[in-house]
């Protein structure tokens, strides 16, 4: 795949058999166990709960419920029907350029594995990816789409080429984080040695909050960074000494693969984060003159398709 484009002349991709791990939530701290599973052509990805008598949900901007601290799908009228944390195994899927797969879990939330997106992208590489009957549609920006929120804020614009680009920048007061940018235009090798292993962070006074506040249960230093100031406690360190930012790229790229199609533009965030990502997501497609679905055969010669991508259908048990 280049970037988030398609590999052997524009064909779907899915998996070409089924693998699984097991692993805890991070706010529950529930055992959890996970299926990666071959999708039919034109299906895209599918959550299946198999504890809800396999309960599907697509994968899709429209069933985000949830963004304060991770992305969440469900049915805003069901409490029972949840999917947290499902941004790291969508960036692995959209990096992996995977375009139907089902995800296939045993509880409300992914597990969180080493904090990253890395163990997910080992879990498609052992199991392998094949083209399938069906040529993908790529999701194309045609107008810049900003979303903001007090000084953070994030962008979709056109970028004239067929790679997806991505910018982000952060800046903390902790002495361990400061301020860090980093940009990345995403082709196979640049999501897998650039993104994919940059773990999830918190800082030590935050952790604290969210545990008495009964959240992050799963959570330790061997599935996030955690920062005290100028120091990072985890005995190993840091992967790269901008990890931060870049996992942050990495959530973007997540949550941006819920828009059901591959991008062709360049993101750039400001401070944001999920809640700011599905905003851009919805933004985009209430403005109709600032997309189009292009054949990805047909890339570069001005194609595209008029249909609005389908609504994300209502979860049924």
């Amino acid at each position: 795949m280049d970037g988030f484009m398609p590999q052997d002349l524009g064909r779907r991709r899915t998996l070409k058999a089924a693998i699984g791990c097991v692993g805890v939530g991070v706010h529950s701290g529930k055992r959890v166990s996970l299926s990666l599973r071959p999708g039919l052509p034109g299906s895209g990805i599918v959550f299946r709960r198999t504890d809800l008598g396999g309960l599907e949900l697509a994968a899709r901007w429209d069933n985000v419920i949830d963004t304060r601290l991770c992305t969440v799908l469900g049915d805003p009228t069901r409490p029972e029907i949840r999917i947290g944390t499902v941004e790291h195994v969508m960036a692995a899927l959209a990096g992996c350029g995977i375009d139907d797969a089902v995800v296939e879990l045993d509880g409300p939330e992914v597990p969180i594995l080493d904090g990253s997106a890395a163990p997910f992208v080992f879990l498609i590489d052992c199991a392998g990816t094949t083209a399938r009957p069906g040529m993908q549609e790529v999701l194309e920006v045609v107008r810049p789409i900003r979303v903001q929120e007090g000084n953070a804020w994030a962008e979709l614009a056109p970028n004239g080429g067929n790679r997806f680009e991505g910018s982000f920048e952060i800046e903390f007061n902790a002495g361990a984080i400061g301020r860090q940018h980093c940009a990345e235009r995403l082709t196979p090798h640049a999501f897998r040695t650039g993104l994919a292993s940059a773990r999830t962070f918190a800082l030590v006074e935050d952790v604290e909050a969210l545990r008495a506040a009964g959240l992050a249960l799963g959570g330790n230093l061997t599935n996030a960074v955690v920062v005290e100031g100028d120091r990072v406690l985890n005995p190993g360190g840091l992967r790269r000494p901008d990890e931060f930012v870049r996992h942050k790229l990495l959530d973007a790229v997540g949550d941006l693969a819920l828009a059901g199609a591959p991008l062709r533009a360049r993101f750039t965030g400001h401070h944001s984060g999920h809640a700011l990502n599905n905003r851009l997501l919805r933004s985009l497609f209430a403005d109709r003159s600032a997309w189009r679905l292009v054949s990805a055969a047909l890339l570069g010669e001005g194609a595209s398709s008029a249909r609005l991508p389908a609504a994300a259908a209502p979860a049924t048990l």
